[in-house]
């Protein structure tokens, strides 16, 4: 793999950034209720961080992407995925939320094994951390609305 193809997968990484955090802005704003809406607005906050950070590896003057050129990331297991519609079922868009979190802690897990300088290592492995953070939030905020019964 090349340092172009690592940075389109960087830039489709940013895009899932931008895509979640609409997502959990959008629910924020429509749900009525005020603890889930905070929690989808501080979703929502952390995925511009994880935008912001992203990015700085692909500007020329930011960190340089220092990757495993032989490593297999399997990012494209994820390619079809619908896109996040607020007009789901509450349960529905939690689940797809939770999803797309694995899936996210997934990716930055592979990309911290393939990065070759440490600091880039941890940026990577804080990212799947933070995201494994958002994925239990939402399992949490799921078993709760789609299984009422266990309140």
């Amino acid at each position: 793999m090349t340092h172009e193809e690592y940075k389109k997968i960087i830039t489709d990484a940013i895009e899932n950034e931008e895509e979640s955090y609409s997502f959990y802005r959008d629910v924020a704003k429509k749900t009525k209720d005020k603890n889930i809406s905070a929690i989808f607005e501080n979703l929502a906050k952390e995925e511009l961080s994880h935008k912001a950070m992203l990015q700085d590896y692909l500007k020329d003057t930011g960190k340089k992407l220092k990757f495993d050129l032989t490593a297999d990331y399997k990012v494209a297991e994820s390619v079809d995925k619908p896109k996040l519609s607020v007009d789901m079922k509450p349960a529905d868009a939690i689940a797809l939320a939770m999803k797309k979190e694995e899936e996210a802690m997934d990716m930055y897990k592979e990309f911290a094994a393939i990065s070759t300088d440490k600091e880039q290592k941890e940026a990577f492995l804080s990212l799947a951390v933070m995201e494994q953070g958002h994925k239990t939030k939402l399992e949490d905020l799921y078993v709760g609305t789609a299984f009422p019964e266990v309140w």
